[in-house]
């Protein structure tokens, strides 16, 4: 046995299908793993039959009678070095050198590209969707801005743009060829990525806007009244020229960093970052090596500080700073737990 078929399952010939009604077929192709002896209205037929049951058909062929099956399939493939011109003119793709494993290889590849470009997306969406929602939030409760118009193009050039180029580089996940087709009709933004973009604008907001409230709170110190609820208080208070950077740099760094930490975390949109290895993408290590770098300097450098409207923060503040950062990575691996028991049950 070379395991051709499968337990339950058929070989049909032509002269079984010359028998058959195209309903007929339709049920049969699911349980029939061999068509032999097939002409190439037969070939139609049987992509026809896969087609009907949503399967994603891919037809291989290389003479002038597999072209009309190799045009109505999804994909159409001919051989590049015994195909004829016809068949190769009407195929999707071309094996230049007549390997089948050339097939599987361009699958994969297929694959990890689209991925990647999900990642990408991803990831640049839910980091601009909560900066919006940071900036909304504190305008409607009456708060300061809590990052100035730089900042915020600092986090979408730099800490933002350097990762998310670094995630086109990525191999691919470890079980990419176990998984089935996706839906021909699914958008690139799913019910999954909606989700994780939900998620995270969530995390992200209210990680950001809890280090600048902190800071805030630390600001005005004693002058708050005994007894007075600390988040009313900073809501009422008239803050009209009040110097607030480390409040300001509080929140900036925080967003920084919840972002160079999701970097990691989105790398897949199944597989634990613990499974897939924090190191094994270099290009990421370059890229958040130097947006690290950046940051510091922006945040610590003197002449730097005013441009930036950053101030040098004390080992407190950076405690703060560090433990909200971890908010949204550890948010994201959740939400990977829960759509990995989800896709199990």
């Amino acid at each position: 046995s070379i395991g051709l078929l499968q337990s339950g399952h058929q070989v049909l010939t032509g002269a079984d299908l010359n028998e058959m009604d195209d309903a007929t077929l339709v049920r049969e192709v699911k349980v029939t793993d061999v068509f032999a002896r097939v002409s190439p209205e037969h070939k139609m037929r049987i992509v026809d039959a896969l087609r009907a049951n949503d399967e994603v058909v891919a037809m291989t062929g290389d003479g002038v009678n597999d072209a009309p099956a190799i045009k109505r399939a999804d994909i159409g493939v001919a051989m590049g070095i015994t195909g004829t011109d016809v068949a190769k003119e009407t195929a999707d793709m071309v094996l230049t050198n007549d390997n089948y494993a050339s097939i599987v290889a361009a699958v994969e590849q297929g694959r990890v590209i689209y991925a990647n470009i999900r990642k990408f997306v991803f990831f640049l969406l839910s980091s601009n969707v909560a900066e919006v929602m940071i900036i909304f939030l504190s305008v409607l409760a009456g708060l300061p801005t809590p990052l100035t118009a730089i900042q915020l193009l600092w986090l979408n050039l730099l800490t933002d743009g350097a990762p998310a180029l670094a995630l086109a580089m990525e191999k691919g996940d470890p079980d990419v060829m176990k998984r089935p087709p996706r839906p021909k009709n699914e958008p690139i933004v799913n019910y999954s990525m909606r989700l994780g973009i939900g998620i995270q604008t969530l995390a992200q907001t209210g990680a950001t806007l809890s280090a600048f409230l902190l800071g805030l709170y630390w600001h005005l110190g004693s002058q708050i009244p005994a007894g007075t609820n600390p988040l009313l208080y900073l809501l009422q208070y008239d803050w009209s020229g009040v110097d607030v950077q480390t409040a300001e740099t509080m929140a900036f760094l925080t967003l920084s960093l919840c972002e160079l930490f999701r970097a990691y975390t989105v790398r897949s949109e199944r597989v634990s970052i613990f499974e897939l290895g924090v190191f094994s993408n270099r290009y990421m290590q370059y890229a958040v090596a130097a947006s690290l770098f950046l940051l510091f300097m922006v945040t610590n450098v003197p002449f730097l500080q005013p441009i930036f409207n950053t101030h040098t923060l004390a080992p407190t503040e950076w405690l703060v700073v560090l433990g909200l950062a971890l908010i949204p990575a550890t948010a994201e691996e959740l939400t990977k737990l829960y759509l990995r028991r989800r896709e199990r049950a």
